[in-house]
């Protein structure tokens, strides 16, 4: 019998890397009171200046080719720091900066994504009739919200403006329970200028007649992750959020049997590689069954 078969992990968080269920044991990364913390120096008012100047640039520079995108920000920077040497080491720490964050953004992303059931990829648009293109994300907003709370939908997407049309537009994956869909869905045929061709899609009654033109395509597992990826496009396009609506997180809380882990995982072995069957057991003691979906969604979360 190995060490890890000896002993069980309570209040382990639990994600899924697109492959394996990964155990992050309580105690694996120590936080609060009596840790070591990095203090961080306050930054002066000529730095916080700077960064900022930083952060306008970087923005802009999206717009425009990505070979032209460093000499752009530079000299956007040139009377801030006039010294060359010390503007690109700090535009090369700052761009390093961006490229981390954006990095566990994807990964927190995934982590919520892989254990959710999606089962819907929407598109909401506005018709100029109907609202103005502000009106039209505050009452999306405001309506998607409800559809949370009220029906138990789920959400995550993103607002985007169209290539060609320059019109707003909010594209996100759903859970939609059953018997938790509003309006009705029905076919419809129409021209595609994009494609150049005749085209059918599902539109729901609800929304078309609160907003405009909108699409729902039902989505199976496989067709999860190219959906995100659609997605995550736009995580960093002008500076660019994904937004979200419901209980999502990217853990489940669940007691580990030693049985069910395969290895100690990661750097310095503090995560866990378990069985795909691992058992959950709630903070209670509660048995709630091996993992699946089914039981996944019944099991506590956590950010």
């Amino acid at each position: 019998m190995n060490e890890n078969e000896q002993r069980n992990y309570p209040d382990s968080k639990v994600y899924h890397d697109g492959s394996h269920f990964i155990a992050i044991p309580q105690g694996s990364y120590p936080s609060g009171k009596g840790c070591k913390r990095r203090h961080t120096a306050i930054p002066t008012p000529e730095q916080s200046a700077r960064k900022e100047r930083f952060e306008t640039a970087y923005k802009e520079s999206k717009k425009i080719p990505y070979k032209q995108r460093d000499q752009f920000i530079s000299d956007r920077l040139k009377d801030a720091i006039p010294d060359d040497t010390e503007r690109i080491a700090f535009i090369s720490e700052n761009k390093d900066r961006k490229k981390r964050n954006l990095s566990k953004r994807y990964s927190l992303l995934w982590r919520k994504v892989r254990l959710q059931q999606w089962n819907w990829f929407c598109t909401f648009t506005y018709d100029s009739a109907k609202c103005t293109e502000e009106e039209f994300r505050v009452k999306l907003k405001d309506t998607l919200k409800k559809l949370v709370q009220r029906r138990g939908w789920k959400y995550i997407g993103v607002w985007e403006h169209g290539k060609d049309t320059d019109r707003l537009h909010f594209h996100g994956i759903f859970v939609i329970p059953e018997n938790g869909m509003v309006g009705e869905l029905e076919t419809v045929s129409d021209y595609s200028t994009k494609r150049h061709r005749r085209q059918t899609k599902i539109q729901n009654t609800y929304f078309l007649k609160r907003f405009g033109l909108n699409e729902f395509e039902e989505i199976v597992k496989p067709e999860v992750e190219q959906s995100v990826k659609y997605l995550i496009k736009y995580l960093d396009k002008d500076g660019g959020r994904i937004c979200q609506g419901g209980d999502i997180k990217p853990y489940i809380l669940t007691n580990i049997l030693g049985e069910d882990v395969i290895t100690a995982y990661g750097a310095e072995d503090r995560k866990l590689l378990l069985f795909d069957d691992f058992i959950c057991i709630d903070g209670d003691g509660v048995v709630h069954g091996k993992a699946s979906p089914e039981v996944i969604e019944q099991m506590p979360k956590s950010n």
